[in-house]
């Protein structure tokens, strides 16, 4: 993480500049659309979403991770002790973790509710355990945890033009759109792990056994029940994007271009998935160099108009000048000293 973003967001503390440096390096790894998405925001709001993005990786880790090899018993004590630490840190005392004590720090500098975070720990506990949902309602329950309240953890860090707790359900919703987005291009990596996210009412509707799916994962060999599938889970996907699009609005100017290019490249990861013929059992779809540049670029605009616009309402209206002589305005000609 950048000195500058550090000082604009007021963190001094070398062992918190140390712990917030930790997480940024998780997200440039690890998140690179959100990454780049990221770098939109003022300095000042990037280090707490690192923080949010650290800690969910972190945890992610945990469940997926190389040490996920010892078996869900040993997953489930490290979840605790991270629930531990966390608890620990968010009431005052030292983290064991640099992780936990960026996010900890980062709840008390934005107000963001302690139990958003038990939540997001009990859906990967779930992990641990579940491998299938029977319906698409089954499957929201575990996104409420897993991803819709990672919305509502960045909410307070982005802030709003409209009351909160109206942008709150966009922001959950943007937070489940993603992670639909995810599910859809991961389907082969996820087989792998033992887990299918896909409901199961879903994919009885096209005649597709979870054995298929894993038949085309191991042949590479495509299958139109599970084609039409995937499209089926497509749509779904594509609706949580359109409830969620109202949102972006109601954020703060300065924060909107973030999660519009957000918005528009998780959206392309869907585009990728459609145009492989949604062959993501046996490779996984990802953006083109280009249209991520394009988007980026806009982005950029975006950020320069709107962090502009934001500097002249701080200033305020400018100050009428006195008349000159003749009875024109003093600011049509200004003095050669400035002119040079």
């Amino acid at each position: 993480m950048t000195d500058r973003e550090l000082d604009a967001a007021g963190i001094s503390d070398p062992t918190l500049r140390t712990a917030y440096t930790r997480c940024r390096a998780l997200n440039a790894r690890h998140g690179r659309t959100y990454f780049l998405a990221t770098r939109l925001l003022t300095p000042d709001r990037r280090p707490a979403v690192h923080a949010l993005y650290g800690f969910a990786r972190w945890a992610d880790d945990i469940v997926d991770g190389p040490g996920s090899q010892a078996g869900p018993a040993a997953c489930a004590l490290a979840l605790d002790r991270l629930e531990d630490d966390l608890a620990h840190a968010l009431a005052g005392g030292a983290a064991a973790e640099p992780v936990v004590q960026a996010l900890a720090d980062t709840a008390r500098r934005h107000g963001i509710a302690p139990h958003l975070f038990a939540d997001f720990l009990a859906s990967m506990r779930s992990d641990l355990t579940v491998t299938s949902y029977p319906d698409h309602t089954a499957l929201r329950g575990y996104m409420h945890g897993s991803a819709a309240v990672i919305g509502l953890q960045m909410l307070p860090v982005l802030g709003t033009v409209t009351p909160r707790e109206e942008a709150a359900p966009h922001a959950a919703e943007l937070g489940v759109a993603f992670q639909m987005t995810n599910f859809l291009r991961d389907v082969g990596e996820d087989l792998d792990r033992g887990r299918v996210y896909l409901p199961q009412d879903i994919l009885d509707a096209h005649g597709v056994r979870h054995d298929l799916l894993r038949h085309c994962r191991a042949t590479g060999r495509t299958d139109s029940r599970v084609t039409a599938a995937l499209k089926a889970f497509e749509g779904l996907t594509r609706a949580a994007y359109r409830r969620a699009a109202p949102g972006i609005a109601m954020l703060h100017p300065v924060s909107r271009p973030c999660i519009r290019t957000a918005f528009i490249l998780y959206g392309a990861i869907l585009d990728a998935v459609a145009a492989s013929g949604y062959a993501v059992l046996d490779r996984r779809a990802v953006v083109a160099r280009r249209r991520r540049a394009l988007v980026a670029a806009d982005g950029l605009l975006r950020v320069a108009a709107a962090r502009a616009a934001a500097r002249r309402a701080t200033a305020g209206p400018p100050v009428p000048a006195a008349p000159a002589h003749g009875g024109s305005s003093a600011g049509t000609h200004p003095p050669h000293r400035e002119v040079a």
